[in-house]
């Protein structure tokens, strides 16, 4: 068992580490309240740009300033088959974390588990060398956690990062194989920037779901 988590403590690894800050997302959904109208904005068909919230300029902001310090920062996202709403929103929202230059692969959950990947806490590993574990209860409201530098629990998670990199699927090609956003209505990835909307499915169509077997190739605001 690691020291508690506390925001200081997080706030402190992320500003400090020196190569390299990868995160497992694992939830279908998180419960933030600065995230909300942005959410909410997407669900009605009019999402505005992220920069015009607070959380996530400050995010965007400090991802561009670790980037051009040549610091890389990563994350795998485990989706649902379909992907929630929420997701759906991550997806869409993705465009703007990836401008500012964090790397962000989405690996569907029943291939997370098909390879033995844990898929229930989530966890940032600093450097490879410091561990903070973060828990949620099943809406998404943090519930806490932990920050180890223990060699074995950190030589476990390193393992389980280069697990979750190998098979993650782009996020540009993952955007591609996601179900419609609303089946009935013919409306497909309203999240699409403008450089994929030329592959977009024509009306009538039917967009292929996110398989197992295509996932054999290569992280939101912080929750």
């Amino acid at each position: 068992m690691g020291q508690r988590l506390t925001a200081d403590d997080f706030n402190s690894l992320f500003r400090y580490f020196t190569r390299t800050a990868f995160r497992l997302e694992t939830q279908p959904v998180y419960t933030v309240a600065e995230e909300q109208d942005s959410f909410e904005q997407f669900l009605t068909g009019s999402p505005q740009p992220v920069e015009q919230f607070p959380l996530f300029l400050a995010w965007l902001e400090q991802i561009r300033k670790l980037t051009d310090e040549g610091k890389r920062v990563e994350r795998v996202r485990i989706m649902e088959e379909p992907p929630t709403d929420y997701q759906r929103w991550e997806l869409w929202s993705e465009q703007y974390t990836a401008s500012a230059g964090e790397h962000i692969g989405y690996l569907p959950r029943s291939t997370a588990r098909s390879i033995d990947l844990p898929d229930t806490d989530d966890w940032w590993l600093f450097d490879n060398q410091r561990l903070a574990r973060m828990r949620f209860d099943p809406d998404g409201v943090p519930l806490g956690g932990e920050i180890t530098d223990d060699p074995e629990i950190v030589a476990q998670h390193r393992a389980w990062q280069d697990l979750a990199i190998r098979h993650a699927i782009p996020a540009r090609e993952y955007r591609r194989r996601v179900p419609p956003a609303r089946p009935d209505r013919n409306e497909y990835q309203p999240w699409l920037t403008s450089s994929d909307r030329n592959h977009r499915p024509k009306p009538g169509s039917t967009a292929p779901t996110a398989s197992p077997s295509a996932c054999a190739t290569s992280a939101n605001a912080p929750v």
